[in-house]
């Protein structure tokens, strides 16, 4: 077998076989194989397509490409969740407590933020002493004594894919819905969960823009883990604005605790509750998704999820008296306002725009390497519907660096689309696949 062959296959538009695609992973991933040759059949994979079943094998082989979690020993249906990525989606640590707080067991891999998107490992890290970093014996006794716990991607994990994602994205060929599907789905079935909830994100702050387009990958995605015997469930979810008011770690960290007391913002809220009930759902602890909601809300009003939020936090060696005492979290030195400069009403505020704004103050990294300052980031004063005053407050920028801060502020200003109508309203959930 040799990838000339391979490529030119696929380049013609044939069917890859299993056997073909086993040797270009493993090979690529051993060093075997050369960037042009991958890169040449990446394009064409890109250019022609690949059908389901090759899209399940591809997926395969990058999730056995490494280490492959077994968390048997660890009783229960174990739920994970995954978001294609977004603007002040802190989602993870809302409802990761409310589902582990019913004993469904949370044992949960996640990312980095890089670029405009922020990422749940950095969002913890804001947190004094927790620990993204642990054992695999620390991490499974973890969630067999608390139910719960979250820790960055390890490398081992599906090392193919973080060798093809890297060339993919130098080669101008991320875009491909089956290769979107094989790289965040090989990471998740390595993962050993039973069941995944997928909350695929569209409009501008995501990576897939329309509604439909979001459909087609949540539908794949859903497919390829089930026929990897996994329990599978979506939901597609507006993108178009940032979720919350809060983007940038510690002040996310705060907005997950005052939802966690039954203060969260109302868009907030309601994604939490529907993916909180998912999982409630997928984990085997309620008869319908619906009843699943209904539990997650009162995990809110009786306080057992925020309680079970400051039991995680201790047991990875975070200072739990964040929950009481906001100021023991990074603070910034420098705030600027962003002020309305005519009367109206909030038309739109770009996502993509308000998270490159928070990077540009200093949230986010343009690199892997980039040191991210913490306190740095945004609360919004307004949202898509407000009406404002020439003067309002829109929102304020937050960092340690003067000069970054104002920049972000003017960067900020440009996100804002303020117009004489009220804008029609979207809905926040498009669609369900699975509950």
């Amino acid at each position: 077998m040799n990838m000339n062959g391979i490529i030119a296959k696929k380049r013609d538009g044939y069917k890859l076989t299993e056997e073909e695609i086993r040797f270009f992973v493993n090979g690529y991933t051993r060093g075997d194989i050369p960037d042009y040759q991958a890169s040449a059949l990446l394009m064409a994979i890109y250019i022609r397509g690949l059908d389901e079943e090759e899209i399940f094998v591809l997926t395969d082989a990058m999730r056995y490409s490494g280490e492959v979690n077994d968390l048997s020993d660890i009783p229960g249906i174990k739920v994970d969740k995954h978001s294609t990525g977004g603007v002040g989606d802190k989602t993870s640590l809302i409802i990761a407590p409310i589902a582990a707080s019913y004993g469904v067991p949370i044992a949960k891999m996640s990312g980095r933020g890089l670029g405009f998107t922020g990422g749940t490992v950095d969002k913890m890290e804001s947190i004094p002493g927790f620990r993204t970093s642990l054992s695999q014996e620390d991490f499974m006794n973890q969630v067999k004594d608390t139910g719960i716990a979250i820790i960055g991607q390890t490398s081992e994990v599906a090392p193919a894919d973080k060798k093809l994602y890297a060339l993919r994205d130098v080669t101008a060929t991320v875009g491909n819905v089956g290769l979107i599907t094989s790289s965040i789905m090989s990471k998740k079935l390595a993962s050993g969960s039973d069941a995944i909830l997928l909350d695929v994100k569209c409009g501008d702050g995501s990576f897939m823009k329309t509604e439909e387009a979001a459909s087609e990958l949540a539908a794949l995605m859903v497919k390829v883990g089930t026929m990897a015997g996994k329990r599978m469930a979506a939901i597609i979810s507006d993108m178009g604005s940032p979720l919350g008011y809060a983007v940038g770690n510690s002040l996310e960290i705060i907005e997950v605790m005052e939802t966690l007391k039954g203060y969260g913002p109302k868009d907030l809220v309601e994604i939490a509750m529907v993916l909180a009930g998912g999982m409630i759902y997928l984990g085997g602890k309620a008869d319908s998704f619906e009843e699943g909601k209904k539990m997650a809300e009162v995990a809110i009003e009786n306080g057992q999820a925020l309680e079970k939020f400051r039991e995680f936090v201790k047991a990875q060696g975070g200072n739990p008296d964040i929950v009481d005492d906001y100021t023991l979290l990074p603070e910034a030195t420098f705030s600027v306002p962003v002020e309305a400069d005519r009367d109206g009403y909030v038309a739109n505020l770009f996502a993509e725009k308000t998270g490159l704004a928070s990077q540009q103050a200093g949230a986010g990294r343009a690199t892997k390497e980039e040191e991210i300052d913490m306190a740095a980031g945004i609360y919004l004063g307004k949202k898509p519907g407000d009406e404002v005053r020439r003067g309002d407050y829109l929102a304020m920028v937050y960092g340690n660096n003067i000069a970054k801060v104002k920049a972000a502020a003017a960067s900020l200003k440009e996100a804002f689309v303020i117009s004489d109508e009220m804008p029609e309203k979207q809905p926040l959930i498009k669609k369900t696949i699975g509950l």
